[in-house]
C-alpha cells in the first residue's frame, strides 16, 4: 500500500475547548499517499468540523486555503464507493467509518494490496481499548477481526 493516515490540525476548536485558557485545536485525520521517493502526494481536504480546506503537504502539515469552501475537488465517501464491492461498502457504513479510512481501502483495492490490515473501529473500555480490524485478502475476501490492547502499562 502507498500510503498512511495521519492527523492535521485546523485552527477551528470544538464548543467543549472553547472557554480553555490555552485553546486546543480540532484535529483530524486524512489519508495520504506517497511517491516512489516517499513524500507526500499533496491534495485538497476539508476539516470535518468546521469545513476549512486544507492542502495537505506533508505527514501532518498542511496549509489552509484561503477563499475555497465546500470544495467540488475533494474526494467524497460517494465518491469512492463505485469503486468498492458492496460487502466493503456495508462494512465500513456499518462502523461509520471516516473519509480516510474509506480512502485507505480504496488504495488497497488499487494497488491490490492483498493481505492489508485496516482499523475500521475502536473504543475505550476500561483500561483498554477495543479495536477492529478489516483485513482485505483479495478482491472479494475479507475479514473482521477485534483485538484488545492494553493500554495501561502499570
Amino acid at each position: 500500500m502507498s500510503g498512511s493516515k495521519h492527523l492535521i490540525q485546523c485552527h477551528c476548536i470544538l464548543p467543549q475547548f472553547r472557554n480553555m485558557n490555552k485553546p486546543l485545536f480540532h484535529k483530524f485525520v486524512v489519508y495520504s499517499k506517497v511517491d516512489t521517493e516517499g513524500d507526500v502526494i499533496p491534495k485538497i481536504v476539508s476539516c470535518n468540523n468546521c469545513g476549512v480546506t486544507h492542502k495537505i503537504i506533508d505527514f501532518c502539515k498542511s496549509e489552509i486555503v484561503y477563499g475555497v469552501e465546500d470544495s467540488m475537488s475533494t474526494v467524497s465517501v460517494e465518491d469512492i464507493k463505485s469503486c468498492l464491492p458492496d460487502k466493503i461498502i456495508n462494512i465500513l457504513e456499518s462502523h461509520t467509518c471516516d473519509i480516510a479510512t474509506w480512502e485507505q481501502v480504496a488504495d488497497v483495492f488499487e494497488d491490490d494490496a492483498w493481505g492489508s490490515i485496516i482499523n475500521i473501529s475502536s473504543q475505550l473500555v476500561g483500561d483498554s481499548t477495543q479495536i477492529k480490524t478489516l483485513t482485505i485478502k483479495g478482491s472479494s475476501d475479507f475479514k473482521i477481526a477485534a483485538h484488545i490492547r492494553q493500554d495501561n502499562l502499570g
